[in-house]
């Protein structure tokens, strides 16, 4: 792979900032979302494996001394990197966050069944935090507002709030895609692939 001018580049660079590269290990596991630049990086310095998806962006460098032609990276939206220790994160269950678990249940609170916009929806513990209900995949769900002060310390059955969906741990697969990057169409299919039939990111 051709060295590029990496000040020569840095505008190329600029553009390509706001789309990432899905990183895998060589065995094809996800590892990370990475920057334009930091792939472009692994493409100079010839750490890239394999590949797979169309050529989203060409960054142009400045002129090779031997040849006289403009050094050239072509990205590709996933690359498997050269040397990686083969992904463990398969084995753990992925952090929790707000963002996250709202994605995992697409926005809808889990006791009315609307649609809320983030700013309206709230991590519900099923079991109360208070009650030795744990911070977890399995004991959250999303919830408005409304429903969560309504349930308030109880647990659903005594509040006589039913679940409408059950609380699930997202597959390694799954998590890169509720981190909720801007994830091209390549990557999107090739995440979805290994994410059960079940997931409620396949509705």
């Amino acid at each position: 792979m051709r060295r590029i001018g990496l000040c020569r580049a840095g505008a190329n660079l600029r553009k390509a900032r706001s789309v990432e590269v899905l990183q895998l290990d060589v065995s094809g596991r996800p590892q990370a979302w990475i920057s334009a630049k930091e792939a472009a990086v692994i493409y100079a310095s010839d750490g890239v494996a394999w590949t797979l998806g169309d050529t989203f962006k060409v960054l142009r460098g400045g002129l090779q001394r031997c040849t006289g032609l403009q050094s050239r990276i072509e990205l590709q939206p996933i690359i498997a990197v050269r040397g990686c220790v083969p992904s463990r994160a398969w084995r753990q269950a992925p952090a929790l966050s707000n963002p996250k678990l709202f994605a995992r249940d697409r926005m809808v609170c889990a006791y009315c069944g609307h649609h809320f916009a983030e700013a309206h929806l709230t991590r519900e513990h099923i079991i109360p935090s208070s009650r030795g209900g744990q911070d977890t995949w399995m004991n959250c769900i999303t919830a408005c507002r409304g429903c969560n002060g309504r349930k308030g310390n109880r647990m659903p059955e005594e509040a006589r709030m039913s679940l409408i969906y059950l609380p699930y741990v997202p597959s390694l697969h799954e998590d890169m895609i509720l981190r909720g990057r801007r994830i091209l169409a390549d990557q999107m299919e090739f995440l979805l692939a290994s994410v059960p039939r079940s997931s409620r990111l396949h509705g």
